[in-house]
């Protein structure tokens, strides 16, 4: 069984669907309005529990009513919580969603995410050093991502960074990254000036570029190679890429090839959509494995 340690966000989304998005000064009527449990960090830990791995979530939330609904979900998805401890001083971390015109445009407010600091993760170093793999997204302080970066070349724990939300990263982290997951957008900003292909031929088998609906690239060291993904009806969107980069994890972390291990990944965020919210279309282990 895969031993994934995560380390990232946690917070409540706040989810908004409407027949289209409002302009600058805009009022639309929507549609529905519900909260749900989300946080990068959360949903990647959320949906490695489900494809069968045994998690370990480093996060914060407040010391408020959505972090105590963020704390059960975890629990009822089999996440250790150990290292999620309430903040006193804020309230926990929102995202604001609004799903329209078949997409989701997202603000993120982080709270008592802003307080997963190097000095907190070293209070939880055992839980990294015994990881199969650690993963780790930019909704944290960029500091704490370069501090995790360091402990995972310390103790040769291989670490998977999804770059998200979009933000330059320093190359020490590049370097100590055993595996990058940025869409298109996030690519250009890690590797500016570069063109794709480039940045894929001078980091081969590390970095795959996820691209929506075509699939992920990546290059194996003699060409680069598209993994298609799996067409489906989408509901939401929201939590996709996080789902992908769970199952990549776990599938590394069992010893799977990478081509495997992709395919695996985009078959578990191709059904993650057909579903309302960010964790709600989450698979099992046995739908993935049905479904492949």
């Amino acid at each position: 069984m895969a031993n994934i340690c995560v380390i990232g966000s946690s917070s409540m989304d706040l989810v908004v669907t409407s027949s289209r998005r409002p302009g600058a000064g805009e009022t639309v009527l929507g549609e529905s309005f519900k909260t749900v449990p989300g946080g990068k960090g959360a949903n990647q830990a959320v949906a490695a529990a489900r494809l069968g791995a045994e998690v370990v979530m480093i996060g914060r939330v407040g010391d408020d009513t959505f972090g105590t609904d963020i704390l059960e979900n975890f629990k009822a998805n089999r996440v250790n919580t150990s290292n999620v401890k309430p903040v006193t001083h804020s309230e926990s971390g929102t995202a604001h969603i609004i799903l329209a015109e078949g997409d989701n445009s997202i603000v993120v407010v982080e709270a008592a995410n802003r307080e997963v600091t190097p000095a907190y993760v070293d209070e939880a170093a055992e839980a990294i050093r015994n990881a199969d793999i650690v993963l780790i997204q930019q909704e944290i302080p960029e500091e704490t991502v370069i501090h995790v970066s360091q402990l995972c070349a310390k103790y040769k724990t291989p670490l998977l960074l999804n770059p998200a939300p979009a933000r330059a990263v320093p190359q020490e982290v590049i370097d100590n990254a055993s595996y990058i997951t940025p869409n298109e957008h996030e690519a250009e900003i890690l590797f500016k000036g570069m063109k794709p292909a480039e940045a894929l031929r001078q980091h081969p088998n590390k970095l795959f570029i996820t691209e929506g609906s075509k699939g992920v690239r990546y290059y194996d060291g003699n060409e680069e190679v598209l993994v298609p993904t799996y067409k489906v009806e989408a509901v939401d969107t929201t939590g996709a890429g996080d789902t992908f980069n769970a199952a990549f994890a776990v599938a590394l972390a069992e010893g799977k090839l990478i081509q495997d291990s992709v395919r695996f990944a985009n078959r578990a965020a191709s059904l993650s959509v057909t579903k309302f919210g960010a964790q709600g279309g989450m698979p099992t282990r046995d739908e993935v494995e049905e479904s492949l």
